[in-house]
């Protein structure tokens, strides 16, 4: 299954103590499973880390030759239900579609805005089967 937000897309934080703020997805965590007290799999989530967004502190140990050890802000992962993406054509915050066009022998799948129409990006792109071949 495609995702509606890929890594390198403006998003917009529509819930939450970050409300209100955009950035630049850098990473984007599909299937991550909970578990219960028990250890049984509860539920799916998928999250998305985005820039300058969610800072959070991290204690780390210095590594020789590496980094230096101390207190680092890093940005930590938002649920992908709590971000809208930022429509690059029309610059304003959207749902996301798929579209799929069958052109020049290609069957074409895109994800469009739902607001201005304009595709967004292409997700794949596969050759048509001939009539009889299977």
């Amino acid at each position: 299954m495609a995702s509606k937000i890929k890594r390198g897309d403006t998003v917009l934080v529509v819930r939450g103590k970050e409300k209100g703020k955009q950035g630049k997805v850098l990473r984007v965590y599909k299937r991550v499973k909970r578990r219960n007290k028990q250890g049984e799999p509860v539920y799916v989530r998928h999250f998305v880390v985005v820039e300058g967004v969610r800072l959070i502190k991290k204690h780390v140990k210095p590594i020789e030759g590496v980094r230096e050890g101390g207190i680092v802000e890093v940005e930590g992962p938002i649920d992908v239900s709590n971000v809208m993406l930022v429509c690059p054509n029309c610059n304003s915050p959207t749902r996301v579609g798929f579209r799929v066009v069958e052109e020049e022998g290609f069957r074409r799948k895109y994800r469009y805005c739902k607001k201005c129409g304009e595709n967004i990006d292409l997700v794949t792109e596969k050759p048509l089967k001939k009539g009889g071949e299977q």
